[in-house]
């Protein structure tokens, strides 16, 4: 399901790193921002924010939903040459093989803007999940300039 922010950015952004390696891993539901940027580090996969965009999906939608873009890409295929072809048809099969459960993996989600949210499968959120890894972090000026903060006046603006 495709979604949109509506809210503001968080003062801290938000990096998550998550351990698919079974069936309930697959399960995890997952808010992704279209701030947010994926990587899967065993298939030296790098998503922007925008490829994918703002989805609430589970970790094996992210994953399908990559394997579909990538497929659906007239620009990945066309007059490219026969090796790049089949290195493609390899790739895909390495995220089919991810879909299938005979392939772990670990998504790295990246939001600047702090506004996604991955599942802890845990009944106690507090308790600890081995299978997810999050950390806040202060946003670098590039990510701010992005977001468009670095020229944003928020304080003194009401007078002339």
């Amino acid at each position: 399901m495709q979604v949109k922010s509506g809210g503001g950015i968080e003062d801290k952004g938000v990096r998550f790193v998550v351990r698919v390696a079974n069936r309930d891993d697959f399960s995890r539901d997952i808010l992704k921002s279209e701030t947010c940027s994926m990587s899967i580090p065993e298939l030296d996969l790098e998503v922007g924010g925008a490829a994918l965009g703002g989805r609430f999906t589970t970790a094996e939608g992210l994953v399908r939903a990559s394997l579909e873009q990538i497929g659906c890409a007239p620009e990945l295929s066309g007059d490219a040459p026969a090796p790049a072809k089949e290195r493609m048809a390899e790739f895909m099969g390495k995220l089919q093989e991810v879909l299938d459960n005979k392939r772990s993996i670990t998504i790295i989600l990246d939001d600047p803007a702090g506004n996604s949210y991955v599942q802890n499968l845990n009944d106690d959120p507090e308790q600890y999940d081995d299978g997810l890894q999050v950390s806040r972090y202060e946003r670098s000026f590039e990510q701010n300039e992005e977001l468009g903060l670095n020229d944003m006046k928020t304080e003194g603006y009401e007078a002339s």
